[in-house]
């Protein structure tokens, strides 16, 4: 019995110890939780706790709600102020940039109305701004088109002045300076017209002293026979159709023979003649590798084309490309009237066909084809330069086209170049019977 009673003292008295350890532990864990949740009260009511992604957004990765709303703060304070915000409170933070956007807002009220600057926000003076900087653009624009406008009518008005003032002479004074500008005009002209007959004079001199030496050295060695040139022929005639009035020649494609490309036939076993003229015309109209199909433009019944004659061309040539240099006046399809564009045309003829132009006769000159001499206009009088105030200068560009002509002329026959009339020129060409048809050149 006295075993029981001591047993039931020592477990009353051991639950009465744990009894009171578990109620000092409760009270502690009670205090811990109101402070924890007056803590948690100050950070957030229950209702912000409960809103809390609605309000801070969504939350960045392995970053607490506060810790997104922070980084969001911080984009917007370097969105508003720039740079990297320093490592302060929010509320430091955002006194500083209360603090720019005030001295920007001031900055700009220099410059727009920017009202109340605690109800204007910083967008909302940037667009001010903006609209402030257009109207400057624009009104710079109309300053500049004013300073032009002005510019412009002072120059008028200058202008005017000088019309008056020059309105003020008498007829009979403008007359005079008039006059006396005319007569130093001619007085320097003759001068240069001195000068010029002194410089050909020379010219003329040496010219005739270098003919003289070309002449005593054609005595003892005769100079180079260039016009051989035009002497050999281009191709041979291996078939004649004379019901269809073609032949076939010996060349083609691969001798860069084309449609269109005419030739003079001339008797075979002969030589060229000196005028080019030859027994018949022939233009090519079909063209293979190695020969050619032409119809006989102008036939002679007395004298046929037959088999093995031969066919010239002086532009065209399989191997090489001829220079032409052309001067005079033409009168293309004989109708009695020189053409104004006879040179132009000619040139285009040897160009179609392979050859090549030159301006001026030199040691790489082929031939010059020479027109007619050109004729000099009448100096015109006093009176008649008056009348036209062109009159001399057309005087003077005639005497320069006859200077020109004499003195290509003279540089072909010192170098032993081929001289070709028009008509010759045409008849080694093998197109005299084409000329008086339209399109021609």
């Amino acid at each position: 019995m006295l075993y029981t009673l001591i047993t039931f003292v020592g477990l009353f008295i051991a639950a009465t110890t744990i009894a009171v350890i578990y109620y000092v532990k409760a009270e502690e864990y009670r205090t811990g939780l109101a402070d924890l949740q007056r803590e948690m009260d100050e950070l957030a009511t229950s209702t912000e706790r409960n809103s809390l992604s609605a309000t801070v957004g969504e939350r960045q990765a392995r970053t607490s709600y506060i810790g997104s709303m922070i980084a969001y703060v911080d984009t917007a304070l370097t969105m508003i102020v720039g740079g990297v915000p320093a490592p302060d409170s929010a509320e430091a933070k955002v006194k500083t940039a209360n603090t720019q956007v005030a001295d920007g807002l001031n900055v700009a009220a220099n410059h727009i109305d920017i009202g109340d600057p605690n109800r204007i926000g910083l967008v909302q003076a940037i667009k001010a701004l903006a609209a402030e900087v257009d109207n400057a653009k624009k009104e710079n624009a109309l300053a500049a088109e004013r300073d032009k406008i002005q510019q412009a009518f002072e120059d008028e008005q200058q202008r005017y002045v000088d019309l008056a003032a020059s309105l003020k002479q008498t007829t009979g004074e403008r007359v005079q300076t008039l006059t006396e500008e005319r007569d130093q005009a001619r007085e320097d002209l003759k001068t240069l017209n001195g000068m010029l007959l002194k410089t050909q004079a020379l010219l003329n001199t040496a010219e005739d002293r270098i003919k003289q030496a070309q002449d005593e050295v054609a005595k003892l060695e005769p100079g180079p026979d260039r016009g051989v040139l035009a002497h050999q022929s281009d191709a041979e005639v291996i078939l004649v159709d004379g019901k269809a009035q073609v032949v076939h020649l010996n060349i083609g494609s691969d001798d860069h023979v084309y449609p269109g490309l005419t030739f003079t036939v001339y008797d075979r076993g002969g030589s060229i003649p000196e005028d080019g003229k030859g027994k018949a015309e022939i233009q090519v109209f079909d063209v293979s590798k190695t020969y050619s199909a032409a119809r006989i433009l102008k036939p002679d019944i007395n004298n046929p084309i037959l088999a093995g004659d031969v066919a010239a061309n002086l532009i065209w040539d399989a191997k090489r490309k001829n220079t032409f240099v052309v001067a005079g006046d033409f009168d293309l399809d004989g109708d009695g009237e020189l053409d104004a564009d006879g040179i132009d045309r000619i040139k285009r003829l040897v160009t179609k066909w392979g050859g090549e132009m030159a301006d001026s006769v030199s040691l790489d000159t082929d031939f010059l084809v020479l027109g007619k001499q050109p004729a000099v206009i009448q100096k015109p009088s006093i009176e008649e330069e008056e009348i036209d105030p062109r009159a001399m200068a057309r005087h003077e560009a005639s005497l320069a086209r006859l200077s020109r002509y004499n003195q290509l002329l003279d540089q072909a026959q010192s170098l032993w170049i081929p001289v070709f009339t028009y008509e010759k020129f045409l008849h080694f060409v093998g197109y005299n019977s084409q000329v008086s048809q339209a399109g021609a050149f």
